[in-house]
């Protein structure tokens, strides 16, 4: 899977159904190429299109129950990752990583912040 397939499942699982050119504009892609990319997904049973009750004009992109479980088995995968990694740390090196945690966690909140926001 591509990394701009595994971004799109990931910011439609934090921020729930998107219409593609909101898709497109967060992945920093073209409308066609997101459409594009979503048909593949669609294809594959991750994503699926639905009608926007608010708006019947508009069409959402929204995970399905399987893009969910890639999504959860994607960080998992991550998570244990780091974990083995980590492991290997001497103490001190732990100690490190605890202290930059607030960093890092703020630099992720500024990253989602940054992604969520449509690019014009």
């Amino acid at each position: 899977m591509s990394l701009t397939s595994a971004a799109t499942l990931a910011t439609l699982d934090r921020t729930g159904p998107r219409r593609i050119t909101d898709l497109a504009a967060v992945e920093g892609v073209t409308q066609p190429a997101m459409t594009a990319l979503v048909r593949v997904m669609e294809e594959s049973g991750l994503v699926e299109r639905r009608g926007d009750p608010s708006d019947k004009r508009v069409t959402l992109v929204c995970l399905t129950e399987a893009g969910a479980s890639y999504v959860r088995t994607r960080r998992q995968a991550g998570v244990h990752a780091f974990e083995r990694l980590i492991g290997q740390l001497t103490g001190d090196e732990v100690e490190a990583l605890v202290a930059a945690l607030p960093a890092l966690k703020h630099l992720a909140e500024l990253e989602n912040q940054d992604r969520e926001e449509p690019k014009r």
